[in-house]
């Protein structure tokens, strides 16, 4: 291979809800032993989202990110990368919180608002154990994920001087667009460090021509 190659894992994320898969580590400690799988896997770098340990819902409390952080930092050399997108249901006060108290490394940042249609799932499951998840999907049927060209400077500019560096969350060519005019603004520096994020209902598709479209 001619180039090197940076592998992510996101660990839990927030759109995948526990009745979906017995898989999807949801407490701490289960987090935790899947990023150090995933580093002896050859992850270089942890996207990390937090949730409580009772009900899997999305957790976006610096608490909730220190049993984590704690039990990765001191027994892997992956870069740690906190989400400021959290979930689409949050604030961007609440979202930020994580990544303003830790000081990562990296943070991922969304790029621009969006329709976030996660309600498709509700399809595919019939049986959900915890009372959140059905309105967690349903509801995203009239959601829209903010995150305003003010949103996004706010982020910037609190986690800014910390050193912490950003992935750039795009789920459409317009979101690269935002992207560059940050660039211009001389608020985010490069090299950049660009996710493109596929097939969600609201953003791009996942047909190949949409991969070449957004490189």
């Amino acid at each position: 291979m001619s180039e090197k190659v940076i592998i992510t894992c996101a660990l839990t994320g927030a759109i995948h809800t526990p009745s979906m898969s017995p898989h999807l580590p949801v407490t701490p400690s289960q987090i935790v032993k899947e990023g150090l799988a995933a580093v002896r896997a050859g992850a270089a770098i942890l996207h990390l989202h937090a949730r409580d340990p009772e009900t899997g819902r999305p957790d976006q409390s610096p608490g909730a990110f220190e049993p984590i952080l704690s039990g990765l930092a001191g027994t892997c050399d992956a870069v740690l990368n906190i989400t400021t997108g959290g979930s689409s249901h949050m604030t961007v006060s609440e979202r930020v919180q994580p990544a303003a108290t830790w000081a990562p490394e990296l943070a991922s940042l969304n790029m621009g608002t969006m329709n976030f249609g996660l309600y498709p799932m509700l399809k595919r499951f019939d049986r959900f154990a915890h009372d959140w998840e059905r309105a967690h999907l349903e509801n995203s049927r009239d959601l829209v994920f903010r995150n305003t060209f003010k949103d996004i400077e706010f982020i910037l500019q609190t986690c800014g001087d910390n050193g912490t560096r950003f992935e750039f969350e795009c789920y459409d060519t317009a979101l690269l667009y935002t992207l560059a005019h940050f660039l211009d603004l001389g608020l985010v520096a490069a090299p950049l460090f660009v996710q493109g994020v596929f097939g969600i209902l609201g953003g791009i598709g996942t047909h190949p021509e949409d991969v070449a479209h957004m490189k």
